[in-house]
């Protein structure tokens, strides 16, 4: 549907996308994210798309048919910014409105079209609030149906929920998504944060330095990442080298059952990828030059648990309390490992780690 052949965008001298290749628009990926660190090219990108930001190469083509020449307001895209830019001192419905007025739609078309919108956008009692008086989750479903109004080809949404708390960036993600995929309209949202990519795509694009490296499912994107950038990226903090043989994966941060193909792979590890487990055996054990707690067992110990013989173990150096449990940084003698926990686990405890296979991320295949 949408066909990005060799674009390039320069500012001056700079370079802010050369020879950029993207399609959009398979069957049943309503919404495409488009994931990448501030300063990526994703906004500028996104404002070519839209006729806001011209090439310097190549051509963007929407069901086959070139752009260039197209005027912006020609395209019938919607674009919707981080800020929503609605027409401050006016009405709800004056906003959402305002381009099917521009289009000579009749009043009546206009007001029925109004209506339905605030019903989508589910803001049915604000047609006659002043946008001055809405707060930010509410201005951003304005600046939603506004852009859905006039039914346009593809939609366009740039940042939209960056001002927002996290609370409600998530909420609005889910909402948002919803939305458009009622009123079936292909959408590309631009955005750095990786849960309101999840949270509202069929498919996400990582986008790196005016480059595209990698399209999939959000699914097969945590699991599969291109490349250790793309990988870190989406939150691996450890990058561990591995043999995989008949099925299994043996590591310098423990081994795990994981269905790949025998020979040499790289696996990356967040924090969720590691469960540091608090029984074990005692202080003779420890790590040369690792603190030991004062019981060799801690009160949260399994008795009798038995302890895999290649289990790695360390030091406690660091505990955060998230509401997902406690995460941990832990010194082996491979380095230091982040891993998550349920126990009560303080600075200087001894734990050994365990591997979580649906939780560990295979790079570059």
């Amino acid at each position: 549907m949408l066909e990005i052949d060799g674009v390039g965008v320069r500012y001056g001298s700079s370079a802010v996308l050369d020879g950029l290749c993207w399609s959009i628009g398979t069957s049943g990926s309503v919404v495409t994210a488009l994931l990448g660190p501030s300063g990526c090219g994703k906004s500028t990108l996104i404002r070519s798309v839209a006729g806001l930001e011209p090439l310097s190469a190549g051509s963007i083509r929407f069901d086959g048919v070139d752009l260039a020449g197209v005027p912006t307001h020609r395209r019938d895209f919607g674009v919707v910014f981080q800020d929503g830019q609605l027409f401050s001192g006016r009405s709800v419905a004056n906003n959402i409105g305002y381009g099917l007025r521009v289009r000579r739609w009749s009043r009546t078309a206009v007001r029925e079209r109004v209506a339905e919108m605030l019903e989508l956008v589910r803001l049915p009692d604000l047609a006659t609030r002043s946008v001055d008086e809405l707060s930010g989750g509410q201005a951003q479903r304005v600046a939603l149906a506004r852009a859905l109004a006039p039914r346009p080809r593809l939609l366009l949404l740039d940042e939209p929920l960056a001002a927002l708390d996290r609370l409600l960036r998530d909420q609005l993600a889910v909402e948002i998504a919803e939305i458009v995929r009622a009123a079936a309209i292909p959408t590309v949202v631009v955005t750095h944060d990786h849960t309101e990519a999840a949270l509202m795509a069929d498919t996400i694009a990582v986008m790196r330095d005016g480059a595209l490296v990698q399209t999939a499912a959000p699914g097969r994107l945590w699991s599969r990442p291109a490349d250790e950038w793309t990988a870190r990226f989406l939150g691996v903090t450890t990058v561990v080298e591995a043999d995989a043989v008949d099925g299994r994966v043996v590591t310098s941060v423990g081994a795990a059952a994981l269905d790949l193909p025998d020979g040499r792979v790289r696996l990356g590890l967040r924090p969720e990828s590691v469960r540091a487990r608090t029984e074990g055996p005692g202080p003779d054990d420890a790590l040369p030059g690792a603190a030991v707690p004062d019981t060799a067992v801690p009160d949260t110990a399994v008795p009798g648990a038995a302890v895999p013989d290649d289990a790695v173990f360390g030091a406690v150096v660091s505990v955060v309390d998230l509401p997902t449990g406690r995460r941990l940084r832990v010194a082996t003698d491979v380095g230091d490992v982040d891993a998550m926990t349920s126990a009560p686990v303080a600075v200087g405890d001894r734990v050994h780690l365990e591997l979580v296979p649906d939780r560990v991320a295979v790079i570059g295949t």
